[in-house]
C-alpha cells in the first residue's frame, strides 16, 4: 500500500488524509485529542488545489548541503524503520506524539514518511492545529532514494538530462548514494545499497524549551 500512496499526488493524499481521519479517527487517534480544531476550508482548499505545501528530494538535500538550520525535518516512520536509515537531520516522531514534541506554530517543518499516507495525516492535524510552516516531502523517503540516493540517467539522454544527472552524481555522492548509470528508475531496492549515516541527525526527543539537540549517529 505504501507504493500506491508514494505514487499518489499531494491531493490525492492529502485527500485520502482526511477521509482516513474523518472516518477513522478512533482507530487512528489524535495527538491533539482534547484541542478545538480550527480549520480555514478555503484556505486549506486552495493548498490542496495548488500543492505549494510541499518540498522536493533535491530541495531538501541542498538544504542539509548548505547546513541550513530554519527547518524542523520530521520522520513519522516506526523507530526500528528510522534506525535502519533516516535522512540526515532528521527527527523521529510518531504521530501519536506530535503535540507534546515541542514543535513551534511559526517555525518551518517538513515531515516524510516511507511514501505512503502519515505524512498527509500529520499534515492536516498540524494545519488544523495552525501551524502555520508545514510543508510534505514530496515522494517521502521512496522518492529521495530514487531522486537523492539513487538518481538514474536515461541510456540516450538530452543535454539537459545528462546536465541534472552530472549535478545529481555529486549530491547522491555527499548523501553516501551511488549514481546509476542507465539505470531504470524501478529498479528494485533490493539491489541498491543504502548508506549507513555517518552524518549527524537530531535526537528522538528534544531538549528542554522544545529545541533538539545534535547527536552524531553512526553506522545505522
Amino acid at each position: 500500500m505504501s507504493t500506491i500512496f508514494s505514487r499518489m499526488t499531494l491531493n490525492q493524499k492529502l485527500g485520502s488524509a482526511v477521509v482516513v481521519l474523518g472516518l477513522g479517527a478512533l482507530a487512528i487517534g489524535t495527538p491533539f485529542r482534547g484541542t478545538a480544531f480550527t480549520v480555514d476550508a478555503k484556505e486549506l482548499g486552495r493548498i490542496v488545489q495548488t500543492e505549494v505545501d510541499h518540498i522536493t528530494p533535491e530541495e531538501l538535500a541542498d538544504w542539509i548541503i548548505q547546513e541550513k538550520t530554519d527547518f524542523r525535518l520530521i520522520d513519522l516512520r516506526p523507530e526500528k524503520e528510522f534506525a535502519e536509515y533516516h535522512i540526515p537531520r532528521a527527527e523521529n516522531v510518531q504521530i501519536s506524539a506530535l503535540a507534546d514534541y515541542g514543535l513551534l506554530r511559526n517555525e518551518k517543518i517538513v515531515l516524510y514518511s516511507e511514501g505512503g499516507i502519515h505524512s498527509a495525516q500529520a499534515w492536516f492535524l498540524l494545519k488544523a492545529g495552525e501551524y502555520r510552516g508545514v510543508y510534505m516531502l514530496r515522494g517521502g523517503l521512496e522518492e529521495w532514494k530514487d531522486r537523492v540516493l539513487f538518481p538514474t540517467i536515461p541510456p540516450s539522454p538530452t543535454a539537459e538530462q545528462a546536465a541534472s544527472f552530472e549535478k545529481m552524481k555529486e549530491v547522491s555522492k555527499f548523501f553516501g548514494g551511488t549514481p546509476l548509470t542507465g539505470a531504470m528508475p524501478d529498479q528494485p531496492a533490493a539491489t541498491r545499497t543504502i548508506p549507513k549515516l555517518e552524518m549527524p541527525s537530531m535526537q528522538a526527543t528534544p531538549a528542554a524549551g522544545g529545541t533538539p539537540t545534535w547527536k552524531k549517529k553512526e553506522g545505522c
